[in-house]
């Protein structure tokens, strides 16, 4: 029985805002490692809750818009079972879009007060102000494009995979659906996995959020950054925060994925009861 369109929308509002706060720290020291001015000018270890507030603005509704979308895709896509790994691509895709609409302005907020791009003691209201001031509604979409070009690799990584782990574990064990905790192993991995591989992409992201220059004037395209960091500062700059990164999404995606589980077991359960 798949969750229905609400289902969804509560069970990953709860689960995107349980991450991120629980793993803020560690997506500050990520941020401060890809940043071009190096990570002790960055901040170095201190002030690593420094932006959370957008991320509590933004992070319950942008993981909602994921699974709503994600959700919905996979019960209307046309396609027969044998393509179910395509299904998952193409929905995880359109929900990451879909998210992308919402977490980019609280993401840009967020990179730049946790690398001091405004200076310190301003909190998040105040540099989104001061965005705004300065860039307009723009300033607040920097990096979309780069940010969906990460997300749909990734994602296009981690769910399939997820999908195919949770299908294999229930093989083994015999029963369906899997307990929280068993998938929250198999988002583990698959996060894990993917967060690695698609690092430099993640690094090019962290470097467009944060230029500072105007966004009406033409810009370096992502080719052109992205030969200019290897170029200039080697293989290694690309894959800056790949420790703190997989360890943050590994740990973040069994969190992610079981408390979604849970939630959206609990509700459908209730649900079920109800109907009864």
């Amino acid at each position: 029985m798949p969750p229905t369109f609400v289902e969804s929308l509560i069970a990953g509002g709860a689960a995107g805002t349980a991450v991120d706060l629980l793993f803020f720290p560690i997506d500050t020291l990520k941020t401060r490692l890809q940043s071009a001015q190096g990570f002790t000018h960055a901040g170095g270890f201190k002030g690593i809750y420094k932006g959370i507030g957008s991320v509590v603005v933004g992070s319950a509704p942008g993981a909602a818009a994921f699974f709503c979308t994600y959700d919905t895709m996979k019960k209307t896509l046309p396609l027969p079972d044998h393509l179910a790994p395509v299904k998952h691509v193409v929905s995880a895709s359109l929900g990451e879009i879909a998210a992308c609409l919402i977490r980019v302005p609280t993401e840009v907020i967020k990179t730049r007060m946790q690398t001091s791009s405004y200076g310190t003691g301003l909190s998040s209201f105040a540099a989104a102000r001061i965005l705004w001031t300065n860039d307009g509604l723009k300033g607040f979409y920097r990096g979309f494009g780069i940010t969906v070009m990460r997300e749909i690799p990734f994602t296009s990584l981690q769910f399939p995979l997820y999908e195919l782990l949770k299908l294999r574990l229930s093989g083994a064990l015999g029963r369906k659906p899997l307990y929280a905790h068993e998938a929250a192993i198999c988002g583990s991995i698959a996060g894990g996995f993917s967060a690695a591989v698609t690092t430099p992409l993640d690094v090019l992201k962290t470097r467009v959020m944060l230029d500072m220059r105007d966004p009406t004037l033409p810009s370096p395209s992502l080719l052109s950054r992205f030969r200019t960091i290897y170029v200039e500062e080697g293989t290694r700059a690309l894959f800056a925060g790949v420790a703190p990164r997989t360890m943050w999404i590994s740990a973040g995606g069994a969190v992610f994925l079981g408390v979604y589980e849970w939630v959206a077991g609990g509700l459908m359960s209730s649900r079920h009861d109800t109907e009864k």
